[in-house]
């Protein structure tokens, strides 16, 4: 069993359908999809359900999600209706630890009086509760619990529910695809769209790459993910699946670098208090244009890495057609975005990016090299929370630009923290880098694996770059577009 790829065994059961999947789209069979369930779960026994007949249900669900999902849902990210599992949602519960003592701290610092001493034991009244957990932090013996389910603690822009039926629902217009919920969820019920059979039929349309040519474009956090052959490997890898170059996002990403200092730059010739946040990470531009609508106008205008490296290269390549291969759920609704230009074509995980080299039987280990060197050391460390910020005030400062005041938000709670006192004018910084992934794209929620070490594995990418300064790319950029930024 390779479960040892991955961290989780949710993970090991969503690459197994996938890996089929996309067998089956090379070798036949996809017409039968509905007999894949029973493939990978013949019974009689369940392996992962009460019965194997739920098993194979839950399955047929994630064959469903493989295979593109809900044509009429836009969200990126759905919930699998048989595997939902009616997780407890109680609230905040008094556990049976509860000494009955005389200090009810507790009972002091609830907001809303919704705690009494009943026999001398904490009760709570639900209908008064609002689950802040002051109860819980207050209690000396830890007896009071936060009984809530995983994909709503998880969920920190409050776009999940549960419905009538006890199954968790997302609000489409709260969500901003960050992905909390596919990572946090203990069985697995939330999950992400593949676009894996258009990128096969993508690839499959090109005739080896002779009507039209197919890149990937890979994010730098992929250094992170290689346990099995080195990245150059990988990118061998990649070329075998059919793809006729492999292109580093980390390209784009100098050059979002040098036009981010620049577009600081030029707020500070023209305004008293100049302020400005990234427009790296799409999750995080959502989560501003939801919950802080009035701090639009200070994300960058500069598109995305992904976005700018695909420019580039149908720059060159009118007719080509371009693949962005990332740890990013919320890549895959960027991607759809009227903002983006039509650059980029489609969207592979990393996880789908493992099943799809397993299931055509390609061997990293034993390939020869693919040699990357597109970006600079700069570029390659935007994989990790304050990369970006590091390279935007060196860059500001090689520009002669000073008063770069960076704050690097890691995560949605620490984006919200700033952000409200951004908008309270209470904050010092003016240059903000929000990541809504902890940790930064290294934590992706569609990484094969999101281990502590992956930030060493950036680190070390990013030092072994031969360019050590941006001006590499940007020349390429200029030679591309000319001395003027490209709209």
């Amino acid at each position: 069993m390779e479960q040892k790829l991955f961290d989780t065994n949710v993970q090991w059961i969503k690459y197994r359908v996938l890996k089929e999947v996309i067998r089956r789209a090379y070798e036949g069979g996809l017409e039968d999809a509905y007999t894949i369930p029973r493939a990978i779960a013949p019974g009689p026994k369940p392996d992962t359900c009460c019965c194997i007949h739920k098993e194979r249900a839950v399955l047929m669900d994630r064959v469903r999600l493989a295979m593109g999902g809900n044509k009429e849902n836009p969200n990126v990210v759905e919930v699998l209706y048989e595997a939902c599992d009616e997780c407890p949602a109680g609230g905040m519960m008094v556990t049976d630890v509860c000494r009955g003592c005389l200090m009810h701290s507790c009972k002091e610092v609830c907001p809303k009086d919704a705690i009494t001493i009943v026999d001398h034991r904490c009760h709570i009244d639900k209908s008064k509760c609002i689950e802040c957990g002051k109860c819980a932090a207050a209690c000396p013996y830890s007896a009071i619990i936060a009984q809530r389910r995983p994909c709503i603690k998880s969920c920190k822009v409050k776009a999940i529910s549960i419905n009538d039926e006890d199954k968790a629902v997302i609000d489409n217009s709260k969500c901003i695809s960050c992905g909390a919920c596919i990572v946090s969820c203990p069985f697995g019920a939330i999950s992400d769209k593949s676009l894996v059979l258009d990128i096969i039929k993508m690839l499959q349309g090109s005739a080896d790459n002779t009507k039209y040519r197919v890149y990937a474009v890979i994010a730098p956090a992929i250094v992170s993910q290689c346990r099995f052959g080195r990245i150059e490997q990988v990118a061998t890898a990649i070329k075998k699946l059919g793809f006729f170059q492999v292109v580093e996002a980390a390209l784009g990403a100098d050059i979002t670098l040098y036009n981010e200092a620049h577009e600081f730059k030029e707020k500070v010739e023209t305004m008293e208090n100049p302020v400005m946040t990234t427009s790296c990470c799409p999750a995080f531009v959502r989560f501003v244009e939801t919950n802080f609508p009035e701090l639009k106008d200070a994300i960058s205008s500069s598109v995305s890495p992904m976005v700018m490296t695909a420019r580039l290269i149908k720059h060159s390549d009118p007719t080509a057609k371009v693949v962005f291969i990332g740890p990013c759920a919320a890549k895959k609704f960027e991607y759809t975005l009227e903002k983006t230009g039509g650059m980029i074509d489609s969207v592979m995980s990393f996880e789908e990016l493992q099943a799809f080299v397993d299931a055509r039987d390609i061997d990293t280990t034993q390939l020869e090299d693919t040699v990357l060197d597109n970006a600079s050391f700069y570029g390659r460390i935007f994989a990790k929370s304050g990369g970006l910020a590091q390279g935007v005030a060196d860059v500001a400062k090689q520009l002669g630009v000073e008063g770069v005041k960076p704050c690097v938000m890691n995560g949605i709670d620490q984006c919200r923290q700033h952000l409200t006192l951004l908008r309270a004018k209470k904050e010092t910084a003016n240059f903000f880098e929000g990541m809504a992934c902890d940790g930064g794209c290294v934590g992706g929620p569609l990484s094969i694996t999101r281990s502590p070490k992956n930030v060493f594995d950036v680190d070390k990418y990013g030092n072994s770059a031969k360019e050590k300064t941006v001006d590499g790319s940007v020349r390429l950029y200029h030679m591309a577009f000319g001395d003027k930024k490209e709209e």
